[in-house]
């Protein structure tokens, strides 16, 4: 006979959990109770949130199922942001929360929320856990249902009196779930006819998108791609899916991708995607995308088949299975004149900004971070203009190695993540690159980073603005800034030194940094941004480099929002 909380911690040593994020309360003190004596390393957040982002960067850079728990009421509800983050990204990850005892459920109940009505739309699966008998069960089933068919958060919630009442129940070895049986292998006549399809191509083109990676894809995608010589162009969510310093690297495409990119997709005559679900910011316009190819969606939910962009050659499947296929049936056709078209759209418009320019560049900055790590680091960013910078200055050659809020877009993710990446890759580079309006969403949780001794790299680049929304102001809203400055204050106001009357930003992310037991670095020229990224990468403790950069750079390329793909913006000159 063992208690519910008993259970639990025998469930989760099943399912090969070693490390687990997030914080205590009232109804989850029996989970924690037998916490104390588990052989998990555990992660204490500093807010629920930060804990599932943290669970979910574990995730992403590893590959394994994060897990977070959280205590009921607020503690549940505070796990929300971070479960609609992996699920619309299609993270594996099980969140446990404590809920009031069962007696009192619907009764308003000091901290109760109806979790599971709450989250229903933005897990893969829940479960009200009604008696001790069923944790083993339902601990078993939520690894599986998690990390299965497309990957995603499941939520698993139980009330306090569970956790205490003692069953006996026997582990659980098989997962049969009646109605939830993923379909791994693709039908053959389906991938021959995609295969004869790219055979007959003259201007065939792959978009790999998470799936790949996800999927663990990355090599099969490659072998196709240079068996079959075809370029290929990635999402933000598949970067490094296909190493982006290969002659067939397109590199990213959509809303601020490549030229290349974008062109070929609206003249290629065949487009196969895979793992990848035509987000809004990937086709433009939909009316025009790619509007004169042939369509293939390779991917493990039929759902996603179809639901944007009609396609013609479905195939439903697992990534890595389905391209081992096609690797199979597939011709070598060297495609030179498509070759070449590409390779001239590749060298006539790279990613680029002014370098003439001796102002602290965003992109410069990234750039350094590339080649001080030769390209060797899991970068993570925040979600702003600073994210789409990071895809495009960055070279990505390996799977799992960028980490970023692709479908949700959540500001705050970054910090977390990146301390959850680097829990799961003790011996990786981790730099996170963030905004100044991003840092500040979820910047208490650097102080777990320091209490672990994890040697993340923090660069924020402060702008003294929501930089993203302020080029859309400066766009499409006739430059009316409402709302997006940040803190910018005469220095001559604060310290009443008329001498000195520069701009200067709030808070002070140096002191920031210290406060919280970190290394502070400020940056305001090229030289010392350089000089702060060689000292942090050296430094075996948490830094945080203050970037002083451009106030009003704008990310370019860029396709206006309801335009297509061919309408790239590529300045404001």
């Amino acid at each position: 006979m063992k208690t519910g909380a008993q259970h639990i911690m025998e469930g989760l040593k099943q399912a090969g959990v070693e490390t687990i994020f997030g914080l205590p309360g009232g109804a989850v003190l029996d989970i924690f109770a037998e916490l104390y004596h588990a052989p998990f390393e555990f992660f204490l957040a500093r807010h629920e949130q930060g804990a599932t982002h943290m669970a979910d960067g574990y995730a992403r850079a590893t590959g394994r199922v994060g897990c977070c728990i959280a205590t009921s009421g607020p503690g549940a509800t505070n796990t929300a942001t971070g479960l609609a983050t992996a699920y619309m990204d299609g993270i594996p990850m099980v969140c446990i929360t404590g809920q009031v005892p069962s007696t009192m459920i619907g009764n308003d109940a000091f901290q109760e929320a109806d979790t599971c009505a709450i989250t229903r739309a933005i897990t893969k699966h829940n479960y009200l856990v009604r008696s001790a008998e069923e944790l083993p069960r339902i601990i078993a089933e939520a690894f599986h249902v998690a990390q299965t068919g497309k990957p995603g958060p499941v939520l698993i919630d139980i009330p306090k009196d569970i956790q205490q009442a003692k069953a006996e129940a026997e582990p659980i070895k098989d997962i049969t779930m009646r109605g939830y049986k993923p379909k791994n292998e693709g039908h053959p006549k389906q991938i021959q006819k995609l295969a004869r399809a790219i055979n007959k191509a003259r201007r065939p083109l792959f978009y790999a998108g998470g799936g790949v990676i996800l999927g663990e894809a990355a090599k099969e995608l490659t072998e196709l791609a240079h068996k079959a010589r075809i370029p290929v162009t990635t999402t933000l969510l598949g970067l490094g899916g296909f190493p982006e310093t290969d002659p067939l690297a397109l590199r990213m495409l959509g809303m601020h991708g490549s030229v290349a990119a974008n062109r070929a997709v609206s003249e290629c005559d065949l487009l196969v995607a895979i793992g990848a679900r035509f987000d809004d910011r990937v086709t433009g316009k939909v009316s025009e995308f790619s509007e004169h190819s042939i369509k293939a969606h390779i991917d493990i939910d039929p759902s996603a088949i179809s639901k944007s962009v009609p396609v013609d050659i479905p195939v439903v499947g697992h990534v890595k299975s389905v391209l081992k296929e096609l690797i199979k049936q597939v011709d070598t056709i060297e495609r030179a004149e498509w070759l070449a078209q590409v390779a001239k759209w590749q060298k006539e418009s790279p990613f680029a900004y002014d370098k003439t320019n001796r102002q602290l560049l965003p992109q410069f900055v990234i750039e350094q971070v590339y080649d001080i790590t030769d390209g060797n680091a899991t970068i993570v960013t925040d979600v702003g203009q600073h994210q789409m910078w990071s895809a495009q200055f960055f070279k990505y050659t390996k799977p799992r190695t960028f980490l970023s809020s692709g479908g949700l877009g959540t500001m705050g993710y970054g910090l977390p993540a990146a301390i959850g990446a680097q829990a799961g890759k003790r011996d990786s580079t981790v730099v996170l690159i963030a905004g100044d309006g991003s840092i500040q969403m979820n910047f208490q949780e650097l102080v777990v980073a320091v209490e672990h001794h994890l040697p993340i790299n923090v660069v924020i680049l402060n702008n003294g603005h929501l930089g993203m929304v302020r080029q859309w102001q400066e766009m499409f809203y006739n430059k009316e800034y409402s709302a997006t400055t940040l803190g910018q204050a005469k220095r001559a106001k604060m310290e009443k030194l008329q001498k000195d009357d520069r701009d200067v930003y709030l808070p002070d992310f140096v002191k920031m940094a210290e406060a919280h037991g970190a290394v502070g670095l400020r940056a305001t020229t090229r030289d010392d941004a350089v000089s702060a990224l060689k000292k942090a990468i050296s430094i075996d403790r948490p830094v945080v480099i203050e970037c002083i950069v451009k106030p009003d750079e704008n990310v370019y390329p860029m396709v206006p929002p309801g335009a297509s793909l061919m309408e790239m913006i590529h300045s404001m000159a």
